[in-house]
């Protein structure tokens, strides 16, 4: 058996020949000084000092290499190997203090800003638009009057002239507090309100009565079993059929804009006699759909004319009732839907979109007062 050979050259195998080495080492010494962030230093540090780079494959040559040879060739893949890391670590530092700096000034905050941290809030268009009718008849002279929402029949159906079989007092409209025979409902509108005023206040009375009424309703995107109203009485001598189209034609154009008009049309109500159902002309096409197939309207299906609310004289029953002499004075009353009104003025496609309580439909109408 021969002896090992102590001769053996590693300059002899390529990848540990000091020329490759220092080729080896200054290559990535020259890329990383090349990087211009750290992104293209880390593919610079994977190609030159990882698993497959030069003189990671020298340095796994040694083992190959008789032990007289290892030395010699331990220190000179050794270091290679320790410049470029010190000159990555160098370039790591840089780099990274470079980012920072960059960081401190493109994400700056002026912290002596004043910041307002509250976000912006918005009212409920419904409540809104009571007060903004309520302000028109205000400045007409009128006054607000309010009552219980709780209520007694007599104020709700007896005084205004329904009488007891009449079908708006059966279990099918009306919320009864307790039992059909209570005598107590919710009320089913805010005309109880008007007995209320003309049993309290001297005459002549002109007032106004938003607020909130319930009936059996299904939720559904036109009705709800909760919506809110808005009536107007006036009772004073020498009211007539006139002065209530004339009121209705100003309050159409303060809410819809100017030139808009209303129509009466001949209907019943029990309490109002005679009684009209009011019509609004189409806010949208101003009546020039009408017959004109090549401009339809959606808004008034090419009608003209939308239905508001009802109105008309207020019946001499309920003039008695309250104890108010119908051969001296006169009165005319009305009413509408606010939630209806909203749908007409904001293109509301679906009442349910306002008891929902999701404050992305509020914001939309922000803080109008």
């Amino acid at each position: 058996m021969s002896a090992p050979n102590k001769e053996y050259d590693p300059v002899e195998v390529s990848a540990l020949d000091p020329a490759a080495i220092g080729s080896a080492q200054d290559a990535a010494i020259a890329a990383f000084a090349a990087a211009a962030d750290l992104d293209q230093l880390k593919a610079a540090r994977i190609e030159h000092s990882g698993d497959r780079s030069a003189l990671a494959l020298a340095n796994r040559e040694i083992g190959a290499l008789p032990p007289a040879a290892k030395a010699e060739a331990g220190q000179r893949v050794g270091k290679a190997r320790a410049a470029v890391k010190q000159a990555l670590e160098a370039r790591q530092v840089e780099l990274e203090a470079d980012r920072d700096a960059r960081v401190l000034v493109e994400e700056s905050v002026d912290v002596t800003l004043p910041v307002d941290r509250q976000p912006i809030g918005a009212r409920h268009p419904l409540s809104t638009i009571s007060e903004r009718l309520a302000d028109v008849f205000v400045a007409m002279g009128y006054e607000v009057a309010e009552g219980p929402e709780i209520e007694a029949e007599w104020f709700n159906f007896d005084a205004l002239n329904l009488a007891p079989y009449h079908p708006a007092r059966t279990m099918q409209d009306t919320f009864f507090v307790d039992s059909a025979d209570s005598g107590v409902v919710l009320r089913t509108h805010t005309s109880p309100v008007q007995i209320r005023t003309l049993l309290e206040r001297e005459l002549p009375v002109y007032v106004v009565c938003p607020g909130r009424v319930f009936r059996t309703d299904e939720l559904d995107a036109t009705h709800t079993p909760v919506f809110h109203q808005i009536e107007g009485l006036a009772v004073d001598e020498g009211i007539t059929m006139a002065d209530l189209k004339g009121t209705l034609d100003h309050l159409a154009a303060a809410v819809f804009g100017d030139g808009l008009v209303t129509r009466l049309r001949p209907s019943y109500f029990p309490f109002t006699e005679p009684s009209a159902e009011l019509d609004l002309q189409c806010f949208a096409c101003r009546g020039t759909s009408v017959n004109n197939p090549d401009a339809p309207c959606r808004t008034c299906g090419s009608e003209g004319w939308i239905e508001w609310g009802g109105c008309g004289m207020v019946n001499p029953r309920v003039l008695a009732a309250c104890g108010i002499d119908s051969e001296r004075y006169s009165g005319f009353a009305f009413g509408m839907g606010l939630e209806r009104t909203l749908m007409f003025r904001h293109d509301i496609t679906d009442m349910r979109d306002m008891v929902e309580g999701d404050m992305r439909f509020s914001a939309a109408f922000g803080m109008e007062g």
